[in-house]
């Protein structure tokens, strides 16, 4: 799959949701792993790669903090066969 100037003006807004933020963060390092991107298009795919870490971040730790307020403040260990879950 290449990375075209298509996708980075289509792309400069930020996603709606972790899952497409993910995926789009996928491509674009399939895309710079290839080495087949002029240079030009590296530092833009690079720095595309960059805001969507950041976006995946904060939407994770957002949902940290909400997992954090359910359980009373207090972030528990998960525990699969936990007979409390």
């Amino acid at each position: 799959m290449g990375f075209s100037n298509t996708h980075m003006t289509r792309s400069e807004s930020l996603p709606t949701d972790y899952e497409s933020a993910l995926r789009e963060l996928e491509q674009v390092l399939t895309a710079l792993e290839n080495g087949q991107l002029p240079l030009e298009q590296s530092l833009q795919a690079y720095h595309r790669g960059t805001q969507l870490l950041s976006y995946c971040q904060a939407q994770l730790a957002e949902a940290e903090q909400r997992v954090k307020i359910l359980e009373g403040d207090v972030l528990k260990d998960f525990k699969p066969n936990d007979p409390e879950r």
